[in-house]
């Protein structure tokens, strides 16, 4: 997995105005959603989050450090509403 280009997709998704950053903005989030990540160390409330994802069948992924990824801070899960740039993140992830 390339981190810089995955850095780089993430990136360009917050600046588009793409990506729902956080678990109380994805708990109230009633839009279409294309692939959620979440940080391996997310605490309870954050993974109740994503076991309410998880019942829209969208592809939720658990990766290393993602408020280095997000450069957020505290950032423990995110959403992305593109499309698009969700494929690109799935696959690169998948390699």
């Amino acid at each position: 997995m390339e981190i810089g280009k995955l850095q780089g997709y993430i990136n360009i998704s917050h600046k588009a105005g793409y990506l729902i950053i956080g678990s109380d903005a994805l708990k109230n989030y009633k839009k279409k959603l294309y692939l959620a990540l979440f940080d391996k160390s997310a605490q309870k409330n954050t993974l109740k989050v994503v076991e309410q994802l998880k019942g829209l069948e969208i592809p939720i992924i658990e990766v290393d450090n993602l408020e280095e990824l997000t450069s957020i801070k505290k950032c423990k899960i995110i959403g992305i509403k593109n499309k698009n740039l969700s494929d690109l993140i799935i696959k690169l992830l998948n390699d």
